[in-house]
């Protein structure tokens, strides 16, 4: 594989952004979300976020192939040293290494934002990311049971967490 390059997200990778998201989506063990995305609200998405949290693509070739996000973790004052993230790779790329390289340069740059602490939460069936996240150094602190419903099967979710000073 040629990653070639993880860049920070443009308006123009939108309509791939929302590709690759809605394909997590339909995945049925990526996002708690089942209503599909269109690229007008993932353009809204994109333009509104604050400063800190930044939306990553990475590229092989002249395709993007996958796009992290820094997130809000909380809205309250207390909790602006922590960032919740999200990675979704597309279908036919998941297992090559993509996934571990644009989560390297989203904790990087996760510290140059002066983020102390990463937190996510991914499905507990899904080994792979659990295993990814395990591989870059976050640690599972907890299971939400039952938290949510896809497929109409109640989702139990995997905490995890990173340290970055």
């Amino acid at each position: 594989m040629d990653l070639r390059i993880v860049r920070r997200a443009e308006l123009k990778d939108v309509p791939t952004i929302t590709q690759i998201y809605n394909q997590g989506i339909q995945s049925g063990i990526a996002t708690l979300e089942t209503r599909l995305r269109q690229p007008q609200e993932m353009v809204e998405w994109l333009v509104s976020r604050g400063e800190r949290f930044k939306v990553l693509v990475a590229e092989e070739g002249d395709e993007i192939v996958g796009w992290a996000s820094l997130n809000a973790f909380k809205s309250r004052k207390a909790y602006d040293g922590v960032a919740d993230l999200s990675i979704y790779i597309r279908g036919d790329m998941q297992g090559k290494g993509v996934g571990k390289r644009i989560l390297q340069e989203l904790c990087r740059i996760a510290k140059e934002e002066n983020f102390h602490k990463l937190a996510l939460v991914t499905f507990r069936e899904n080994s792979a990311a659990r295993a990814l996240y395990a591989s870059a150094g976050f640690r599972e602190v907890g299971i939400y049971e039952k938290q949510g419903r896809v497929n109409d099967q109640w989702i139990d979710l995997t905490i995890m967490e990173k340290l970055l000073i």
